[in-house]
């Protein structure tokens, strides 16, 4: 089947409606409303994420003119359009989104003040907090001595200041323009106010920083002779250009890269003002910053940077009134509280699924790992870590207890290269060998080896390491004593100590090797199965699906008569709506408390979905196939990435695989199973 506009949602188009889902969310009246805020803020602060990288893309191949290029840009141009004409629809529900939320927590006492609003006890207590706390730490800089936009951070929010004279209406008054950063790292984005009770209510009070500087504003310009000032919010998301991402092919990958980059280094792609600052002063600060050529220039409301509604002051809820979901502990498996734990995995394969499950459990096996006497060393890679990593606490210690330790720490993890980058300084100080990533090949892949004397373990993860995404991912992480696998976990290790050597794996599916292959290869089973009148069907999990050929592959399955059904809860290029597909390409998202992130493959391999699971209970007969692993279906992780899945092999841990997938997929609440709604609505906006 040849994609087109009709069949294929481009990449970047089908990540603008998975985040739209996420604004979704944040509209429903029955969610609770700090839970709604959080929503508001993760939106934001995805757009910011994916303008940095993917926009950011998008323009250097649009800018790159290369013949051999042309059907790549036009089509980057075509979803630079659809984004732009996207965002600014979006842009206005966000708006009306919040002001809903903000009005809702008013009826709750709740009360979001400007400095307009304030009475006189809350003026007297907003000027002490100005002049002992704030004042100190605003250093306004004059906009004529900005020397463009390189010289402001993007990480941040800016007021432009309009300074007058009080006798500004006679002739040659003096105006004056001023740039100031708002120090959010340092008091964080909301101020509370004192509180006010009357008999059984309390109201509670809250202020955008950026208000409460804008009543500390006559402090800012001692001896300056100005004694009118006027503030208005802006703020610049700039060219995130640590990674061209490689959705693209090498060849023109580099060539992109040389070309262009030069002169794209850092420039800023959006930018964001309030609707209401005066012609002459956005010309003024556009003409010192030298944006007049930005990509996207936004009017938006009064405050900028709504990711910090995930941070806004959380109170107690009135009687009979839920602020958030209710708190879901974690339980620790009854096998993770053995005496042992390395004895109990060679009993059996075990796994926990997170957070329903607690990670603990992982890091008890590496506590234990430490300190065991017949372990002789760890090896595992790492690609996102906790700011007080309780992993690499144990690795740490397990060095200085003399195992021989292997980190593998990927550099280049987005966004957090600085904090990977001290991380490794400190595990080489502790003597852990690090591996600081292959060059050409993100390691993105997530496995833990234990070598010791009574035979080896290892540990293949669908998510981070990560004792704080473990609490709001939902990922699964399989612990086994298997030899084929745990061989096939060494080879890894060898493989990524030395990428360019030829290496062979018998259970794992590992990319950039034969991923790919052994996918299709999988899915062509499928197919013949099908054709051969056995049963046939394809369940899986995903993040996102958008690599062309498994899109083709799908349409194949489904074409020839293959049950597909899909939980892909991110970027989705598929249309599931096609007629020539026969209804059997299912397509639903979850997008809810916590983030789906768990990556499980299941075919039938022959099996009636009625008669899964039965056999012998050490999983050695002929039943469906079960994969868990961290690789979506994109380029980026077929081809470009070191990608682990790993075969399933014990029938309670297939079961609960299984569970986790169809779940998901009669799940009528918090799914979206409006693939092809989402589709109709993109080519509404198209038009």
């Amino acid at each position: 089947m040849k994609l087109t506009e009709e069949n294929y949602i481009e990449r970047d188009v089908s990540w603008m409606l998975f985040n739209r889902r996420i604004l979704a969310e944040a509209q429903r009246q029955e969610i609770p409303l700090m839970e709604r805020l959080n929503f508001l803020g993760i939106y934001s602060n995805n757009l910011d994420e994916f303008f940095r990288v993917r926009v950011a893309t998008l323009n250097r191949i649009v800018d790159f003119a290369d013949k051999n290029s042309k059907d790549l840009r036009e089509r980057s141009k075509q979803a630079l359009k659809t984004i732009g004409r996207l965002n600014a629809k979006y842009a206005q529900t966000f708006k009306e989104t919040v002001t809903d939320v903000f009005n809702q927590l008013q009826k709750k006492h709740i009360h979001l003040l400007s400095e307009q609003e304030l009475d006189d006890s809350q003026k007297e207590a907003v000027k002490e907090y100005c002049l002992s706390k704030l004042a100190g730490n605003l250093s306004p800089v004059w906009l004529s001595s900005v020397q463009g936009v390189n010289s402001l951070s993007d990480d941040s929010i800016h007021f432009v200041v309009r300074l007058k004279k009080q006798d500004e209406q006679k002739k040659g008054r003096r105006k004056g323009y001023a740039i100031i950063e708002i120090p959010v790292k340092k008091f964080g984005r909301f101020v509370q106010l004192p509180d006010v009770s009357s008999g059984n209510v309390t109201d509670h009070y809250v202020m955008y920083l950026d208000d409460v500087i804008r009543c500390a504003l006559p402090y800012l310009f001692p001896g300056s002779g100005f004694n009118r000032f006027e503030a208005w919010s802006f703020k610049f998301t700039k060219d995130a250009e640590m990674e061209l991402d490689t959705n693209i092919q090498g060849g023109t990958l580099q060539k992109i890269a040389k070309g262009v980059r030069s002169r794209k280094n850092g420039l800023p792609i959006r930018f964001i003002y309030d609707e209401k600052m005066p012609r002459e002063v956005l010309k003024k600060l556009l003409e010192q910053l030298k944006l007049s050529s930005v990509d996207a220039s936004l009017p938006s409301g009064r405050h900028q940077n709504h990711k910090d509604l995930m941070k806004f002051p959380r109170f107690e809820a009135p009687r009979g009134t839920k602020f958030e979901y209710p708190k879901w502990p974690s339980v620790m498996p009854a096998w993770a509280m053995a005496p042992t734990l390395l004895d109990v995995i060679r009993e059996k394969d075990r796994f926990i699924h997170v957070p329903y499950h607690s990670f603990d459990a992982y890091i008890n096996l590496l506590r234990e790992a430490a300190i065991n006497p017949e372990v002789k060393g760890i090896k595992t890679t790492l690609y996102r870590l906790a700011r007080d990593s309780k992993v690499i606490g144990s690795l740490i210690a397990a060095a200085r207890n003399g195992k021989k330790v292997t980190v593998v720490i990927e550099l280049l993890a987005r966004f957090d290269e600085e904090s990977n980058i001290d991380w490794c300084k400190k595990m080489a100080d502790a003597g852990i060998h690090v591996i600081m990533g292959v060059e050409g090949l993100k390691i993105h892949s997530k496995v833990t080896l234990i070598t010791a004397k009574k035979g080896n373990l290892a540990c293949i993860s669908t998510g981070n390491f990560h004792e704080g995404n473990a609490c709001a991912y939902t990922d699964f992480l399989q612990f086994t004593a298997r030899q084929p696998i745990v061989k096939d976990v060494e080879r890894l290790f060898d493989f990524i100590e030395k990428p360019y050597m030829s290496v062979k794996f018998k259970e794992l599916v590992v990319s950039p090797n034969d991923m790919r292959r052994q996918l299709t290869r999988l899915i062509n089973q499928e197919i013949r199965n099908h054709n051969l009148g056995y049963p046939a069907y394809i369940l899986c999990k995903l993040n996102h699906v958008t690599d062309e050929s498994m899109v083709k592959k799908i349409y194949e399955a489904a074409s020839a008569g293959v049950k597909v059904d899909l939980l892909v809860r991110g970027n989705c290029s598929l249309v599931p709506s096609l007629p020539e597909l026969g209804g059997n390409l299912r397509v639903n998202a979850i997008i809810d408390r916590y983030l789906e992130h768990s990556r499980i493959l299941i075919f039938a391999n022959g099996v009636d979905l009625e008669h899964l699971g039965v056999g012998e209970e050490d999983g050695s007969y002929h039943d469906y196939k079960v994969f868990i692993g961290s690789a979506d279906w994109m380029p980026r992780n077929l081809d470009h990435r070191i990608e682990v899945y790993s075969p399933v092999f014990d029938i309670d841990i297939k079961r609960e695989a299984r569970l986790v997938v169809e779940q998901g997929m009669r799940n009528n609440y918090n799914s979206f199973r409006s693939q092809a709604e989402l589709y109709k609505h993109y080519k509404a906006v198209e038009k």
